[in-house]
């Protein structure tokens, strides 16, 4: 029996087989006996592919390790919107292509939100890349040919979701100011291509961060215009956790 004597196939079934580039199965349909075997292998193969393509963005992402949602501490951050993270992992401001921006002092939690938000981007189907700033501007400040630099900046300019990790912490030159206000604004003109950004200094002391630099305010204007920004108030967590361990081994001891 084949499918034009007792199966039929459906429109959405064909555009899956296209999808999937079955060609051969979809010139001989009517060659092909007819059964419940069609859902079942569009099944099995979407499935095996979409796990195939989520292994290679997670990959290329470079997030490396970090604690899941389930560990953070809701308790300990003074200050931190809650209903505004559940918005952010809802995706919302992927949609919107506004760029998630999280301020807040050192060991608060930031890198540990950022990567998970990537986390989440990643499995609703994105493409994402993680650095840290002093990474990212390193390597760019490292090619020494416009073409050297333009595949570089593509690593950077091509995911759906960028995260810029760490900007504050260390100071930069000129050079690294406009390597940045590249990244940002390739970004920006290409709309829609979110970064996620974590910082300890707010906005208006980034200038200490590229002293000098006449892109800043520029650089600012662009990332915050179309921008979501989280601030977290509190005091550190990785130290909080450093005293607890100390505290625990002094009483071992004793």
């Amino acid at each position: 029996m084949t499918f034009s004597e007792g199966t039929m196939i459906s429109n959405v079934q064909k555009e899956q087989l296209e999808a999937l580039r079955f060609y051969g199965v979809l010139a001989h349909l009517d060659d092909l006996p007819a059964g419940n075997w069609l859902p079942w292998l569009l099944s099995v193969e979407n499935s095996e592919r979409q796990k195939r393509s989520l292994e290679r963005r997670i990959i290329s992402a470079k997030l490396g390790r970090f604690k899941l949602m389930a560990d953070f501490d809701w308790r300990w951050p003074d200050h931190l919107d809650r209903a505004q993270l559940d918005s952010l992992f809802a995706l919302d401001f992927l949609s919107s292509g506004s760029n998630p921006i999280f301020v807040g002092p050192n060991g608060v939690g930031k890198t540990m939100l950022a990567k998970n938000l990537a986390y989440r981007a990643l499995l609703g189907g994105h493409t994402v890349r993680f650095t840290t700033a002093s990474v990212m501007l390193s390597e760019l400040s490292a090619q020494d040919g416009a073409s050297g630099l333009h595949r570089r900046l593509g690593l950077y300019v091509r995911p759906r979701v960028l995260v810029i990790d760490e900007i504050g912490y260390l100071s930069y030159g000129n050079r690294h100011a406009d390597l940045l206000f590249e990244v940002i604004t390739r970004r920006y003109n290409e709309g829609n291509k979110p970064i996620i950004v974590t910082t300890n200094k707010p906005f208006r002391d980034w200038s200490e961060t590229f002293p000098n630099a006449t892109c800043v305010v520029t650089l600012v204007d662009r990332l915050v215009h179309r921008s979501e920004i989280v601030q977290i108030k509190g005091q550190s967590f990785r130290l909080k956790e450093a005293k607890e361990a100390a505290a625990i081994k002094i009483t071992k001891r004793q």
